[in-house]
């Protein structure tokens, strides 16, 4: 899957395709594996833990030779990121058409998408990864933003000045998090386990600071000034820390891949690069240890959660993954758009949060 290639998106007047929608759709998905985009454009993957823009670099440039070859009366058709059939329309007609990830029944189930995936049948497309959507964290910082200022509205009269807001993962989506909990005079404290998704952010001007243990991210995190800090660390093992200090922020949520155990969420007790290992080596084993890491970063959110002044603390993927292991924690974890950003859709403030 993986092999050494930039791709950037043609830009200017002059098209490589017979039509400005066919170039359109073209520079949509090459945009989309931008490295100044993409998570990891070498794996093909823009965000979302294994979101693909394409099945395989050979898939990859198959929809690229057939939109530059599409007329404009002709229809793309690309199943799970590999184009499977052009079909002659009319010129009103969808240039490309796509579905991403599609099981029936009694194969719908993350053991059977798995499988499929490595053998090269399918791919996770996420919701703009695979649709060649996605423009990078930019794409996300508006709602994100709304989504705190509806929960200040809510819970802190209006203001996060001064607010401490906590969370996991600063990939694609969760990058926003930073830039969007100081533009509301909030701090912030991210946790990813990845120190290369935390310079990203650095270098992009959405995180202000990077820290290497918790003390440090604490020390940079003094005062009351909005602030965006980045800790380097497993959230399984630095939520229940948080928890064990007693140091209680006032918005706690959650932005890791934990919808997917084996290829977005990484479990405690290794170093990344064991993990990655482990994920390749075993992945059962990686995905009981995932599961294991979730619960006991769950019960640490809960843990906070009960000690909160006010009940803004919400999951991901969380309540359904963890319903397996006994734990229940769907009704303790209100999702952020039904907890407050609903209020925005009713004003007809928000065009989409993107929000898990």
């Amino acid at each position: 899957m993986s092999d050494r290639r930039i791709v950037r998106a043609p830009r200017g007047s002059d098209k490589s395709c017979k039509g400005w929608h066919q170039e359109g759709a073209l520079r949509m998905l090459m945009n989309n594996l931008d490295p100044e985009v993409a998570e990891n454009p070498d794996r093909l993957i823009v965000y979302g833990g294994t979101g693909r823009a394409a099945r395989s670099w050979e898939a990859f440039d198959a929809i690229v030779r057939s939109l530059r070859e599409l007329e404009n009366d002709q229809t793309l058709l690309v199943q799970s990121g590999k184009p499977v059939g052009v079909f002659r329309t009319h010129d009103e007609a969808p240039r490309v058409l796509i579905a991403n990830s599609n099981l029936v029944g009694h194969w719908s189930n993350a053991t059977e998408f798995n499988r499929l995936e490595r053998l090269g049948l399918t791919m996770y497309g996420q919701m703009t990864a695979g649709s060649w959507i996605y423009i990078g964290s930019q794409g996300i910082v508006q709602g994100t933003f709304e989504t705190f200022a509806a929960a200040a509205e809510r819970h802190f009269s209006g203001s996060l000045a001064g607010k401490l807001i906590v969370s996991g993962g600063m990939g694609g989506m969760g990058g926003a998090q930073p830039l969007a909990a100081t533009m509301n005079g909030a701090r912030f404290l991210g946790i990813d386990v990845d120190p290369a998704r935390i310079e990203k952010r650095l270098k992009s001007g959405y995180c202000d600071k990077i820290a290497r243990s918790l003390d440090e991210a604490l020390k940079f995190l003094e005062g009351t000034d909005a602030i965006s800090v980045g800790l380097v660390g497993n959230c399984a093992d630095m939520v229940p820390e948080l928890a064990r200090r007693d140091i209680v922020p006032d918005i706690l949520t959650d932005q890791t891949s934990a919808h997917d155990a084996l290829n977005g969420y990484v479990p405690n007790g290794m170093s990344l690069e064991e993990a990655l290992a482990l994920r390749s080596s075993d992945p059962d084993e990686y995905i009981a240890r995932s599961m294991g890491s979730m619960a006991t970063h769950v019960e640490a959110m809960l843990a906070l959660q009960k000690k909160a002044r006010s009940p803004s603390i919400t999951g991901t993927t969380f309540g359904r993954r963890q319903k397996r292991r006994e734990l229940r924690t769907r009704s303790r974890f209100p999702g952020s758009c039904p907890n407050t950003s609903v209020r925005f859709f009713a004003k007809g403030k928000v065009r989409s949060v993107g929000w898990r």
